[in-house]
């Protein structure tokens, strides 16, 4: 397990090896916040992960959210109390929490404030790779853009210091690439941190009525003009390099693959280097294009800064030659390399690209699809769902999928993913299928997506009249992120004790006719129970609980249990492959002579393919000579307690 207490001891000018988002969790105790707040989401989840563990000690409340909305409105009360706050999400979750974060623009904050985005170019854990630099632009909030860790502290702690300094929330965003990248960080001065404060009434404010709201964005434009010089001035936007007649224009991540490109290439390039990319500082980059002939604009995504700045070339009447996106030398999406930097730039001074030294395997690799771990309950929710509709002879089955592990669903065997649009669009989704058309309609949610953005959608539905079975895949954590404690969970960050929500009873109370809990282990109650759903009217809801396989692990290690290992009796296997082909666990292999064994290595001992329903001729058993396979498991804390 990492010893992040290590952020907590290091010293001023002492040197640690750190994830971007583990130096994120630094800046945030140099910079003495006293309030954190998350959705989790992949490239932000570490953060949280770090403070999961450290935030008590640290004097911070920190708390996982219902979503990225309250995350923010959270940190929003903190800071009017005068208690430096943070709320972070991965990019998607800025659309979630948008409504505050760009109302915030207007009332301004007291304590600092920042909200960080953790943009995911090239989609690596995403439905899409939006640029969310175009929210500061919305918000009229000020733009931070790190490129690597050692940044990421430092101006994070400059961001907030701007916060306050200005009354503003700032927007400091990541990539994946900085989030995830490793390097040298020099810890800085901490500032204390207290999670206690005060709020001091000021409704003319705090409420957004029209007749506030009007008065508010005058002074929302003043403030912006007195951001619009401090970006001028910033530290975080400097010039490199000693007057090249080229130069480039670059923020973030990009600008590390610029200058790997610059080295392939053997140029050398002047380049401007903005931190803080909001609001633009057209002085600063206007001098630096009437000092070059060429200029690149190198950034991930939209042509963000490309837009600004030949804008500002044409309104100053300059000749320089912009290259970027927007003339075709640079691609419109996906994450950038220094290869595809090093191409456009080649391309665009008529010089030789460099050869991108790939290797030739002489064979193409198969295909390795994503798959549900050995031991995922999900696997034998779907495999019910599969039977039943078997059973019932049930065709043209509308299948609406959410964001989660339950995804996988997606693929073969199971195919159970039609449409997938974002959190809880499942449910949403399943309203207007369920309305146009006379094709059944099942929805598949989990647990921290179901209180996440779930309820108002199935609220719709009862109260429409809507038919649907709405199957909410509960393992008791959000484990595609870090299994980070839903609503549902007992315990919470730094093992705090909470009050855990049932979804059955919610359900019941939003008016639910048929709620059923089921245990997706016992594959003949599941699969009873599906079937039963099914031909009800209304709104169905089956609560398929078990825990998260890994967690089980994890607790059965801490407690030195055994973790059973199954088999195949040769002597009985009839060769159907039924366990292969339609339950698909991955510990599962073909053999020479078309026999089915089972990796004792990736065997996870749930046991569910001993069942009939999955092997009719009971081939598949216990093996006597089951272990714990992996020795001695390191605790996982509240994350395991909260299964």
């Amino acid at each position: 397990m990492p010893d992040y207490g290590r952020l907590l001891r290091a010293g001023e000018g002492e040197a640690m090896f750190l994830l971007g988002n583990e130096a994120v969790a630094r800046g945030l105790l140099e910079a003495g916040v006293g309030f954190a707040a998350t959705y989790p989401g992949t490239p932000s989840s570490e953060v949280g992960e770090v403070l999961n563990e450290i935030a008590e000690e640290a004097g911070m409340y920190f708390e996982f959210s219902v979503n990225e909305k309250v995350a923010l409105e959270g940190a929003a009360a903190a800071s009017f109390s005068g208690v430096r706050s943070f709320a972070f999400m991965k990019h998607v979750g800025l659309n979630v929490a948008s409504d505050a974060f760009i109302s915030l623009g207007y009332t301004g904050v007291r304590a600092g404030l920042v909200v960080m985005s953790a943009d995911d170019p090239s989609m690596y854990s995403s439905q899409n790779e939006q640029d969310n630099r175009h929210y500061a632009e919305l918000a009229w909030a000020p733009l931070v853009e790190p490129s690597n860790p050692q940044e990421a502290k430092d101006f994070l702690v400059w961001a907030f210091d701007l916060s306050e300094r200005r009354g503003t929330p700032v927007l400091f965003r990541t990539t994946t690439r900085v989030s995830h990248m490793r390097g040298i960080v020099r810890a800085g001065p901490r500032r204390p941190s207290s999670s206690r404060g005060s709020f001091a009434r000021d409704p003319w404010r705090f409420s957004l009525l029209p007749a506030v709201a009007r008065r508010l964005k005058g002074e929302l434009m003043r403030r912006y003009g007195d951001l619009r010089m401090e970006a001028e001035s910033s530290p975080l936007n400097r010039v490199l390099g000693s007057g090249s007649e080229v130069g480039a224009i670059t923020s973030g991540a990009a600008y590390n693959s610029l200058m790997d490109a610059l080295q392939l290439l053997g140029l050398e390039m002047d380049v401007l280097k903005l931190g803080m990319s909001n609001p633009f500082p057209e002085g600063l980059v206007a001098g630096f294009l009437e000092g070059h002939r060429t200029v690149f604009v190198v950034e991930e995504l939209d042509p963000f800064l490309e837009v600004r700045t030949r804008a500002l070339a044409q309104m100053r009447g300059l000749g320089v030659r912009i290259v970027g996106k927007m003339d075709g030398h640079f691609p419109l999406g996906y994450e950038y390399t220094p290869d595809v930097v090093a191409e456009a730039v080649a391309s665009a001074l008529g010089v030789r690209p460099p050869s991108p030294g790939l290797v030739e395997l002489g064979e193409e690799l198969p295909p390795r699809p994503p798959v549900m771990c050995p031991g995922c309950p999900h696997r034998a929710t779907y495999y019910a769902v599969a039977l039943a509709l078997r059973q019932l002879k049930m065709r043209s089955v509308v299948f609406a999928s959410d964001i989660g592990c339950y995804g996988m669903g997606f693929y073969k065997p199971f195919e159970m993913g039609d449409v997938t649009l974002c959190m809880g669009s499942s449910i949403g989704t399943a309203n207007g299928f369920s309305q146009v058309t006379d094709q059944p309609v099942i929805a598949f949610i989990g647990d921290s997506t179901f209180f996440h953005a779930g309820l108002p959608a199935l609220v719709n539905a009862v109260h429409n009249n809507h038919r649907m079975l709405v199957v909410v895949m509960d393992n008791g954590t959000t484990a595609m992120t870090g299994f980070e404690p839903p609503p549902n969970a007992q315990y919470g960050a730094g093992g705090r004790r909470l009050s855990p929500i049932s979804i059955e009873e919610v359900a019941r109370a939003i008016g639910a006719k048929y709620v059923r809990v089921v245990d997706p282990y016992d594959l003949r109650g599941t699969l009873s129970a599906i079937k039963e759903a099914l031909g009800s009217d209304g709104v169905s809801v089956i609560v398929a609980r078990r825990e998260c396989a890994l967690l089980r692990d994890a607790e059965l290690r801490r407690r030195g249990e055994r973790i059973p290992v199954y088999e195949v009796d040769q002597d009985k296997c009839a060769g159907c492959l039924n366990c292969v082909q339609d339950f698909s666990c991955p510990s599962f292999r073909v053999v020479e002579g078309g026999l089915v064994e089972i990796d004792p290595s990736l065997c996870d001992g749930c046991g569910v393919c001993a069942q009939r329903l999955v092997c009719p001729p009971a081939a598949i058993g216990e093996s006597r000579e089951g272990r714990e396979r992996w020795g001695p498991g390191r605790r996982v804390g509240a994350r395991a307690r909260s299964t």
